[in-house]
């Protein structure tokens, strides 16, 4: 499996607009961070998880022509408002775009994209068929797991695939979800700030989490505009780096 990491920001970017600090007006790229989300590309099928409101941006940078399905952690704006732009992806297929999300979730896009469900509605608008996630599926060749973490009250879906998970949006994982966690290759896991957050974990939290689950390597995402990206990769453990968009790993 070959996962893009297509935004590692949080859910207003790096630079912040108005924001005239030493990372906002970095010229590092790893310094700037679109929204959140991943592309998978497993036996020729292509997955993306999430998508924000860069989307557009990301599918031409990181040139996705195809895409097969969606995974949604969740119906917030910063991992969501870009299904619209799924619509390109729409316009060759036999059938509507799958799109797999929990009960809440799947409510917001009924809500936030009703005109893509109405029997009237012309194809120019998304054709999405909407599957709720209630346990392990199998998509695109890929055994997918979801897990309950929690992004302050609201319940979030991780992801684990293989030896690989993606834990974005959360301050808090369950003794259940730690218990599903072990022995991974890589953990993708939400690492704000340095300064705690009511919804987020921040660095320190973050990595009593690795400390927990040992995985081999972790890379954090979901980063605010208070992490330069080479000078807190500096004070990481061995093993522990801020993802940033645009690193492609290859994953057996």
């Amino acid at each position: 499996m070959k996962v893009t990491f297509l935004g590692t920001g949080t859910s207003i970017g790096v630079p912040r607009i108005g924001c005239h600090c030493p990372v906002c007006t970095s010229d590092d790229r790893k310094n700037k961070r679109l929204r959140c989300a991943l592309h998978l590309e497993h036996q020729d099928h292509s997955l993306l998880v999430d998508t924000g409101p860069d989307l557009r941006t990301q599918a031409l940078r990181y040139n996705i022509d195809r895409v097969d399905g969606v995974l949604f952690t969740h119906g917030h704006a910063d991992h969501l408002h870009g299904l619209d732009d799924v619509r390109c992806y729409c316009f060759d297929r036999e059938g509507p775009l799958p799109c797999y999300a929990d009960q809440h979730t799947i409510e917001r896009i009924e809500r936030v994209f009703d005109y893509a469900f109405n029997k009237n509605a012309p194809s120019t608008t998304p054709q999405i068929s909407l599957h709720l996630i209630e346990g392990p599926f199998t998509f695109c060749g890929l055994d997918i797991e979801p897990l309950i973490v929690y992004h302050g009250q609201a319940p979030v879906l991780a992801f684990r695939i293989g030896d690989f998970a993606y834990v974005t949006d959360t301050n808090r994982i369950p003794v259940e979800t730690i218990d599903r966690l072990q022995g991974l290759d890589v953990l993708v896991l939400d690492a704000l700030r340095y300064k705690e957050h009511p919804t987020h974990f921040n660095v320190e939290q973050a990595l009593e989490i690795v400390a927990a689950l040992k995985p081999a390597q972790t890379y954090f995402t979901h980063m605010a505009h208070d992490l330069d990206h080479h000078k807190t990769n500096a004070e990481l453990p061995d093993g522990v780096e801020l993802a940033y968009d645009g690193l492609v790993l290859e994953l057996r």
